[in-house]
């Protein structure tokens, strides 16, 4: 007894789809998988990256972003201008009641500025400070950023500095003037599209 040609093609067009569809199943199961293992290697290494002052900020809702580390090991976050005062007095009262230095560069050409700050904390002894560099990122239109001087006392001929190279506007400093270049100068010298003037006025020292 012959089989039915019809049938025979039928099952054969349905086995193959069942392959396929198999085939799909375990290639998408296997997706899965290696995603599941670089999320947790990507965890992994974000944790990697959280020093302890950051998770301490992550537990207490204030906002931040991790940086990571330097060079030195020491760990970096970036503050938002507008945060930068409340979280700065929350850092004093925490135990970095020593402002080590202020600086700021130019990030790039028509890019952001920065103000950076380096805070130590001194809870174990001299010999094993705590350190911590912040970083606020402010816009070059319109750069202003929170002084801490009434934090730090420190920081005021720092900032004064940041302002006569960079331009950056620190709000409340008291006597926020230039340091470095006569009051006159026009521009910021330390910004990197800033172009020199092709004279200079030599004024007496007395």
């Amino acid at each position: 007894m012959s089989e039915d040609p019809h049938k025979s093609s039928v099952s054969s067009h349905e086995l193959d789809s069942f392959a396929q569809n198999k085939k799909s199943w375990l290639n998408l199961q296997k997706f899965h998988r290696k995603s599941e293992i670089l999320i947790q290697k990507n965890a992994g290494e974000i944790k990697k990256m959280q020093g302890h002052l950051s998770a301490w900020l992550v537990k207490h809702g204030l906002i931040h972003r991790s940086l990571g580390f330097d060079y030195q090991g020491i760990e970096t976050l970036q503050i938002k201008p507008g945060d930068w005062h409340s979280i700065a007095v929350i850092l004093y009262v925490y135990g970095y009641n020593y402002l080590r230095s202020q600086c700021a560069y130019d990030v790039a050409p028509g890019g952001l500025l920065a103000s950076v700050y380096h805070l130590t904390r001194i809870e174990y002894g001299v010999d094993q400070p705590e350190e911590v560099c912040i970083k606020v990122f402010a816009s070059r239109r319109d750069p202003r950023i929170p002084s801490v001087f009434w934090v730090w006392k420190s920081v005021d001929f720092q900032e004064r500095e940041s302002y006569d190279m960079l331009g950056i506007s620190y709000d409340n400093h008291p006597r926020l003037k230039r340091i470095l270049m006569p009051e006159s100068w026009i521009g910021w010298p330390l910004r990197k599209d800033y172009i020199a003037p092709n004279f200079y006025e030599i004024q007496d020292a007395h």
